[in-house]
């Protein structure tokens, strides 16, 4: 990335800058800290409320555009903008950190073959993509796969550091911080060499094979998680980092007692989140035996686990429960919560989302929104859990910008309602 700004770029940037930097500082934003460290510590107050613009900003503010000519500048732009529309125009829990978090240049290979999927035409907007398995049979092909390599370029990453710092000149800090992944789950990625319809049949026709894929990214996951930690590039996300499927890491359990700042972060020190969507369609036992052991082999390397996202994990949950650093549960819109509360108890944060049609088709149905998150809240009361609900998977809101809004604000009302605070 060329890292210049124009006299054009500037003023925009600063501007922002400041304004995000006096809502890291406010007094609302500290109290939004504090409740998500009580909602860590399973002492929540209250429920934390918020919500993600998957279709982008242009859902709540129409006409949104950005400003900035450089490309740096308006990936820049664009984050600060995301961070006052949540608190200025949403109004929801989403926290602010008084930091530019910029995230090594890292360099990771394919797996010698690389992923290739079809789409079924580029409109520029998420859309429907086939996966084209590049695996054809796992019983002749799996010798084509290679473990990953890893690389980072540092003196470029310390460049743009020492850039943004004189640049912000301390109204905003710099960090190196973000690692490179989304999820440490291993079924996307078999999805992505196998094929889904493979992976199930697998099961089946071909478990030893299967059995041996799953080992082999596992063990490719556990090499980046070392490879990063023994080059000293793991960061902490025990902020207001982006965790799990829709949370926050701000956690006093992380880092370990025994981690000095300044000295490398350890995988023993960091959340991961680890999910398995794709086998939505793979029965307990099957799970217990072909996911489980080798995403657990990961989650116990971890200091803290997020399990989860969009995949009802109560028919797991016997199997899940087990897993090592657990702490987190994504409750997702086809997940039995009842069951899923009874179960938690105060021992896990219960991470629910909301169906996103609420928000999102042809009538707004207040009374439908309210009996929904009423339902959610009696539950995780009665049974001593700590509460965060994430309104997620939002791509239209039927051209209705304040929808977003409006439910925060019905959360808000039934939270207070049902905990005395909102």
């Amino acid at each position: 990335m060329d890292w210049k700004i124009t006299e054009h770029d500037r003023p925009i940037l600063l501007a922002l800058a400041h304004r995000v930097r006096a809502l890291a500082d406010s007094p609302r934003n500290q109290e939004i800290v504090r409740q998500w460290h009580l909602y860590d510590a399973g002492k929540a107050e209250r429920p934390l409320i918020q919500t993600e613009l998957d279709g982008g900003p242009q859902l709540v503010v129409p006409g949104f555009r950005l400003h900035c000519e450089e490309n740096w500048a308006q990936k820049q732009e664009a984050s600060f903008l995301y961070t006052l529309i949540h608190a200025d125009t949403i109004q929801d829990d989403c926290p602010v950190d008084p930091f530019v978090n910029l995230p090594w240049q890292f360099s990771i290979s394919d797996y010698g073959i690389p992923f290739h999927s079809t789409k079924p035409e580029d409109t520029g907007v998420r859309g429907a993509v086939h996966i084209d398995a590049v695996i054809a049979d796992l019983s002749k092909d799996f010798h084509k796969l290679t473990p990953r390599t890893f690389g980072v370029n540092r003196e470029a990453s310390l460049a743009a550091k020492a850039f943004l710092e004189d640049f912000y000149g301390g109204v905003l800090g710099v960090r190196l911080r973000g690692n490179p992944w989304w999820t440490l789950g291993l079924t996307q990625t078999a999805v992505k060499l196998i094929g889904l319809e493979s992976l199930m049949v697998s099961l089946y026709d071909q478990p030893e094979n299967l059995h041996r894929l799953m080992s082999f990214l596992r063990d490719d996951h556990l090499a980046l998680l070392q490879w990063l930690e023994q080059e000293g590039l793991l960061n902490l996300n025990n902020e207001g980092d982006y965790i799990g499927s829709g949370s926050r890491g701000y956690t006093r359990a992380l880092p370990q007692a025994d981690w000095t700042p300044g000295s490398p972060v350890r995988q023993r020190d960091i959340w991961g989140l680890i999910e398995s969507q794709e086998t939505v369609g793979v029965g307990p036992d099957q799970y217990a035996e072909f996911i489980f052991p080798y995403e657990n082999a990961i989650a116990q390397q971890l200091g803290r686990v997020y399990y989860g996202c969009c995949e009802p994990v109560n028919t797991r949950w016997h199997v899940l429960r087990q897993m090592a650093n657990l702490k987190r549960v994504s409750i997702s819109p086809w997940c039995d919560q009842e069951f899923m509360a009874r179960e938690m108890g105060g021992h896990y944060g219960f991470s629910r989302k909301p169906n996103p049609s609420m928000v999102s088709t042809t009538i707004f149905d207040e009374r439908l929104i309210r009996n929904d998150l009423t339902t959610t809240m009696r539950l995780v009361k009665e049974h001593g859990c700590s509460l965060e609900i994430a309104m997620k998977d939002v791509h239209t809101l039927n051209g209705e910008p304040d929808r977003l809004t409006r439910w925060v604000r019905i959360a808000r009302e039934t939270s207070a309602e049902i905990f005395g605070a909102g």
